[in-house]
């Protein structure tokens, strides 16, 4: 039993992948010129469809949103239901559907024409109603669905949706959509945080730990235990930063040494500290802690010493 499992999943995703690696194919001009019309339109995408359909246009709208393209989602039966008043001049409709035969597709189509809008199909069979009534075809052909019964959709959807992402990603190039651009759409989670939260949304630049060179070292515990960021800079008489006094510093000063008396900031202290400007990405700070094993940055605005970052407040925030 445990391996007809696997081999039933193995074959689904055979089958499915060969039906997307044949939607190269079907790459035309009706798909070039399709990316060309939403490009220079003046209105939005309206993605429309029946059944599974429908929940493969719900995702290619989210994914045109998040890209850069002004798109909505309508339900085909809604759309003959009142919905239909979605539709703006400027509009383009992107219709999917397998069979481009369903009745509720039949309603739709007229109502689309005569309201005068560009229509897209993306469809399997290319001799179907919606396709011969569509301004432009996409094909979306399956020769069979990943179903042993050759019923649920199944490879026909995953193909409508690989359509969609080749659509939106054409027109993200197009546009010159950027890390930042994306951003502005992500706010929300860890991936927005890596394309915006920076070290300064991060770090308090009020009372940073510091000490002065000459500082003798329970001077320099105190200030890293009463601080709480597991580290300290070492600033000389004209603020400038000339070195970092970390807990492992501590702990191998303690190692090496029967007694503290005598010793100073400089003794112990760790020259040229890795450091990172405020207005990085926080993302760039975890990047440069992560490559040199370190825990903590000082943060530096051109060259003045504000603060400390931690690890630990990167992580706190989600970001990783």
């Amino acid at each position: 039993m445990n391996n007809q499992i696997k081999e039933l999943a193995i074959e689904t995703i055979k089958t499915e992948a060969d039906a997307i690696e044949r939607l190269t194919q079907y790459i035309d001009d009706d798909f070039v010129q399709t990316v060309l019309e939403i490009f220079n339109g003046k209105g939005r995408v309206i993605v429309t469809g029946i059944g599974k359909s429908a929940i493969i246009a719900s995702k290619i709208v989210a994914t045109l949103n998040s890209t850069g393209t002004p798109a909505i989602f309508m339900h085909a039966a809604d759309a003959i239901h009142g919905d239909l008043g979605i539709i703006q001049h400027n509009d383009i409709i992107v219709c999917l559907s397998k069979s481009g035969n369903t009745p509720e597709i039949k309603v739709l189509v007229p109502l689309i024409r005569n309201l005068g809008n560009r229509l897209v199909a993306i469809v399997s069979n290319s001799d179907s109603y919606l396709a011969q009534k569509a301004d432009y075809v996409i094909k979306a052909t399956v020769e069979r669905e990943a179903c042993p019964n050759n019923l649920a959709p199944t490879s026909s959807t995953t193909a409508q949706l690989v359509i969609g992402d080749a659509l939106a990603v054409c027109l993200l190039k197009l546009r010159g959509f950027t890390p930042a651009d994306f951003a502005k759409f992500h706010p929300g989670g860890s991936l927005g945080k890596k394309l915006y939260m920076r070290v300064s949304d991060i770090y308090s630049p009020y009372n940073p730990p510091k000490v002065h060179p000459n500082d003798p070292i329970p001077s320099v515990i105190l200030e890293i235990s009463s601080k709480r960021l597991g580290a300290t800079a070492v600033v000389n008489d004209n603020q400038q930063v000339v070195g970092i006094i970390t807990d492992g510093d501590l702990r191998r000063m303690l190692q090496n040494n029967h007694s503290i008396e005598g010793l100073t900031a400089k003794d112990i202290m760790s020259v040229n500290p890795k450091a990172i400007a405020p207005d990085e990405l926080a993302i760039n700070a975890f990047n440069l802690m992560e490559q040199h094993k370190i825990t903590q940055l000082l943060v530096l605005n051109n060259g003045k010493y504000e603060g400390v970052i931690h690890i630990h407040d990167i992580l706190r925030e989600g970001i990783v």
